[in-house]
């Protein structure tokens, strides 16, 4: 889509300003951590801004992307876990990593199914539509039933995952609170629900869209 350079610019920063500011607010991070945070964003953008249509073109097309990129998330997933005590920042890691995988490999299925193609050359840059009641409404009624899946999605695979590895692993589930602070608890629960997250966001939700007609 076109879009004003400056619109985008001051959306992000205002974007990032709230969510630094925010776990700043929630003594979540200090300053210095925000810091360290932004200057090895600017870093990964840097490196890895050149090799993005590269790394896309792989999790789309290659057949085996989604074992390795499932493979690479948990094995990072692994070695983050390695501290001795449990902190808020382990389950965090966890969740990104398998929110991440998740989106790539729906991300790699609808492009084998052909469901989501990219637009035309010719089309590009795609213009937004005028706003309108219809396409405000749709909008809404596409934000409120994509949580809504979300949202049941999350509840769904926390209530199976978390009782499951307990009993895999053999870890007393009478208090659930303690049970999902153990590392082999937790980074299954995290892992696999977020990765349905992902997953549903990126195919289950467009496929629900399409269906009922509100692609």
């Amino acid at each position: 889509y076109q879009y004003p350079f400056m619109f985008g610019l001051i959306l992000a920063f205002c974007w990032c300003s709230l969510v630094c500011c925010s776990r700043i607010y929630m003594g979540m991070h200090s300053i210095l951590d925000v810091i360290a945070g932004f200057l090895y964003a600017i870093l990964i953008l840097a490196v890895f801004h050149p090799l993005v249509d590269l790394i896309d073109n792989f999790n789309l097309t290659y057949k085996y992307a989604p074992l390795i990129i499932i493979s690479l998330h948990l094995a990072l997933g692994i070695f983050s876990f390695t501290l001795d005590t449990w902190s808020t920042s382990r389950g965090d890691t966890a969740q990104i990593l398998g929110c991440g995988a998740g989106v790539a490999c729906g991300s790699h299925l609808n492009h084998l199914l052909g469901l989501q193609l990219d637009p035309a050359p010719h089309s590009l840059p795609l213009s937004l539509s005028s706003l309108s009641v219809t396409v405000f409404g749709k909008a809404i009624l596409r934000l409120l039933i994509g949580v809504i899946v979300l949202l049941l999605t999350r509840v769904a695979m926390k209530r199976a995952t978390i009782p499951l590895a307990c009993q895999i692993f053999r870890v007393p589930h009478d208090d659930v609170r303690r049970a999902r602070q153990r590392m082999e608890v937790e980074l299954p629960y995290r892992y696999i629900t977020y990765g349905m997250v992902g997953f549903s966001l990126m195919f289950v939700v467009p496929c629900l869209f399409h269906f009922i007609g509100l692609s």
